[in-house]
């Protein structure tokens, strides 16, 4: 363990003096991260991102292209040979077919590289030439950025905290019974760790359903090549006697095994070279999903925060202790499910769920940012009458029936504490609301030349990650 420790922070170094001569004698590089949460919309925001660097008719915002010193946009070779390319092109296919539909969601890591021609501004504008900025956006999920915290803790402390989790969860009946009824010290049987952790695996994807956000170990739940594979067949199991060849024993050494073969790698090959992260949130659906789901969610976004490695790039930093995140920006997506006079009270409560992260980052140098967006706007606005007051309410073509509907979500409060305090307090449910969330399918598009994919404040969050870059 010591060795293994050793060098990957002789290879974090390493890492860290080729990507800054990278910078210093070759073509200016941005690795953007994107993740998020379940059902955050990370395929959306990507190809929305893209589509709006390469058409910049909606970025008012991103100052580079409202001062027109964005010259061209366009779409480079894959950089990394060995992580697949973002599917640019099919996800945008969807959303702009007849009839539109949303992308496939993020099942394993990808990435897509933006080359953007930038004239100088400035004094010295007039002296120099356009340069060219590679903007390398990394797109990962966020269930495996939940395995990084995974890196710090023994087996008995990640078995103890899930099953006290799993004690005030109703989704966690079945593996909590079978866990219970389990002889950890008997000798291994391959059948029942199979059961075990097939168990397990259905709690998370249950658990996942219900809204709540700390399902870890996140490649359960997308495995990809790695299904079935020892590496993957463990479970949590309450402290007691490990014998040689016993099933508890194998279970710890499969966890060590699944933190060095699978959490460190990933970290070491892609998260770890991060410079600039977006972790999206649907924030409406945990507020949907009732009190206990916002402060799931609260808690996770800390977790989250604490994998990064946030503080300025300095030259020395990245050369001898590899790359730190600089700014953060923490979006609550479908901003468009709301009016946009709902939008302010959306963004304060991103603001103060995100506070304890936010606060620990800027504390070590980075910038970090809340906002409400949405990514691809789906919805029109209206205002209606409901017993004889005016109502604001979206319109929209609901996913499950291709109706349309107009709808109104309810009417989040002016005080994010009102939420918050009833999450941490524990309640069941909120006392004088009751928010719903609609599903809507992507609005037919008809794009004008120059013109990308209708959004909210895409702009807002691209001038935050990029613009001083540009």
């Amino acid at each position: 363990m010591v060795l293994t420790t050793i060098a990957d922070s002789v290879l974090d170094v390493a890492q860290g003096i080729y990507d800054t001569g990278s910078d210093l004698v070759g073509t200016p590089t941005i690795r953007l991260g994107v993740t998020g949460l379940a059902r955050s919309g990370k395929t959306v925001f990507i190809t929305s991102l893209v589509a709006n660097l390469l058409d910049r008719g909606r970025m008012p915002h991103l100052l580079a292209a409202s001062e027109g010193r964005i010259a061209a946009a366009y779409l480079q070779t894959q950089p990394d040979d060995t992580v697949p390319r973002f599917d640019f092109e099919t996800h945008m296919g969807a959303l702009t077919g007849t009839p539109p539909r949303w992308p496939e969601s993020t099942r394993a890591v990808s990435e897509l590289r933006v080359s953007l021609r930038v004239k100088p501004n400035g004094l010295l504008a007039g002296l120099q030439g356009p340069r060219t900025i590679h903007l390398d956006i990394i797109d990962y999920p966020g269930e495996w950025l939940l395995d990084l915290g995974l890196m710090d803790q023994t087996y008995e402390e990640w078995s103890a905290a899930t099953l006290k989790r799993l004690e005030t969860r109703s989704v966690g009946a079945a593996y909590l019974a079978l866990a219970t009824d389990t002889d950890g010290a008997a000798r291994l049987d391959e059948v029942q760790a199979k059961t075990l952790s097939q168990t397990f695996t259905d709690y998370l994807n249950a658990a996942r359903g219900a809204g709540f956000y700390d399902c870890t170990p996140g490649r359960f739940l997308l495995p990809g090549d790695l299904a079935g594979s020892p590496v993957l067949t463990f479970a949590p199991l309450a402290a007691g006697d490990d014998p040689r060849r016993s099933l508890r024993r194998e279970m710890i050494r499969r966890f060590e095994a699944y933190k060095a073969q699978v959490v460190r790698p990933f970290f070491r090959d892609h998260f770890s070279r991060i410079d600039r992260q977006v972790v999206l949130v649907d924030a409406l659906g945990a507020i949907h999903n009732g009190p206990a789901a916002v402060e799931d969610m609260r808690g996770a976004m800390t977790d989250i925060l604490g994998a990064f490695k946030p503080g300025r790039n300095a030259f020395l930093t990245k050369l001898f202790r590899g790359k730190r995140v600089e700014k953060i920006l923490f979006a609550a997506t479908k901003a468009d499910h709301l009016h946009h006079a709902q939008h302010g009270r959306l963004t304060a409560i991103m603001a103060a769920l995100t506070r304890e992260a936010r606060d620990h980052a800027r504390f070590a140098g980075a910038e970090t940012e809340a906002l409400a967006l949405a990514s691809l706007r789906a919805t029109t606005e209206d205002t209606m009458t409901h017993a004889g007051a005016p109502l604001d309410v979206v319109r929209g073509t609901l996913l499950d029936t291709g109706k349309q509907a107009a709808f109104y979500p309810g009417a989040l409060p002016d005080d994010p504490a009102h939420i918050l305090s009833a999450a941490k307090g524990g309640a069941d449910k909120w006392l004088d609301e009751d928010y719903q969330v609609m599903h809507f399918a992507p609005a037919p598009l008809t794009l004008r030349p120059g013109d990308g994919p209708p959004h909210m404040r895409m702009d807002r969050a691209a001038q935050f990650l990029i613009g001083d870059k540009l």
